[in-house]
């Protein structure tokens, strides 16, 4: 099995599908690398797809020191998951976790970037809501601990965003709990806490944001709410960016309506290899309504 090694010797686990320019994808928390299947199958057609599981994430190492996981952490793992495979650039897709480290890869590293596509972004960011998911994540962290990943999936599983994936697709659903489920309990604390919680608000990095020179696609459901507000911000703050809302849908986009998101995305990325997806029109933020003077 391929393996990549970070600079303080973990090994990440990755796979790869297809021949091309490299299109990578960075999983969520609940999920791991078999979490893109169906993109995997869809794209390797027509790239080089690349899937890693994140530090924590059998097979990927495990490490048991809390100070050994962090948001910068995973962005870096992302870029050592590309020089493994020799990309000196890439596409980039991520979900939830995997959103925000995509996010935060695109501003650390734009010029690796050939394009983000950036879904289920925004758990905890909100200024509002940003106490709320630390204490949460501090609670699921602790329910890793002590009762162990199978029976947190009985419930983390079957969340307010996750429900409407089981109530489209039981199957599919059922398959995204078992992954759930055989976490490593210990991988799944530290990134809970080290990750998931110590994130930064994006609402901070709005300058940063505002400088992202990178073409963005940002994916979300709309029953998500704990995504919502904050999409419509990095739309509305991102020059490059495109927001995409699938309806009657929660969290895991590219499970739960996966011939949408494939669509999608492949249209991105068809206008984005076509130098087809510019920086918004500033006549289009006018405050007029109209354009009326």
């Amino acid at each position: 099995m391929p393996y990549a090694t970070t600079d303080d010797g973990i090994r990440l686990y990755y796979e790869e599908s297809g021949s091309g320019v490299p299109l990578v994808f960075v999983h969520e928390f609940a999920g791991d690398h078999r979490s893109w299947e169906p993109q995997i199958r869809y794209f390797a057609r027509r790239y080089r797809c690349v899937v890693y599981a994140a530090r924590g994430y059998p097979p990927s190492e495990v490490p048991t020191e809390p100070e050994r996981y962090g948001q910068f952490r995973a962005v870096d793992d992302l870029v050592t998951v590309l020089d493994a495979i020799g990309a000196d650039r890439a596409h980039v897709v991520g979900n939830s976790m995997g959103g925000f480290c995509t996010l935060h890869f695109g501003l650390r590293h734009p010029q690796r970037a050939r394009s983000l596509v950036v879904a289920g972004c925004g758990y905890g960011a909100h200024p509002d809501a940003q106490e709320k998911f630390r204490s949460e994540s501090e609670l699921v962290a602790v329910a890793f601990e002590t009762e162990g990943s199978a029976e947190m999936a009985k419930w983390y599983g079957f969340g307010p965003a996750r429900v409407q994936f089981e109530h489209k697709d039981p199957r599919g659903h059922a398959e995204h709990v078992a992954v759930l489920a055989e976490h490593d309990p210990v991988g799944a604390a530290r990134t809970m806490r080290g990750v998931q919680k110590a994130r930064p608000s994006l609402y901070d990095l709005r300058a940063e944001l505002a400088a992202l020179d990178v073409p963005t696609l940002i994916v979300a459901g709309d029953e998500d709410d704990g995504v919502l507000e904050t999409d419509l911000m990095l739309k509305r703050t991102i020059p490059r960016s495109g927001l995409v809302v699938l309806p009657k849908t929660g969290h895991v986009t590219n499970l739960e309506e996966p011939e949408l998101f494939n669509h999608h995305v492949e249209r991105f990325l068809a206008q984005v290899e076509q130098d087809r997806w510019p920086r918004r029109d500033p006549r289009s933020q006018s405050t007029s309504t109209t354009g009326a003077k």
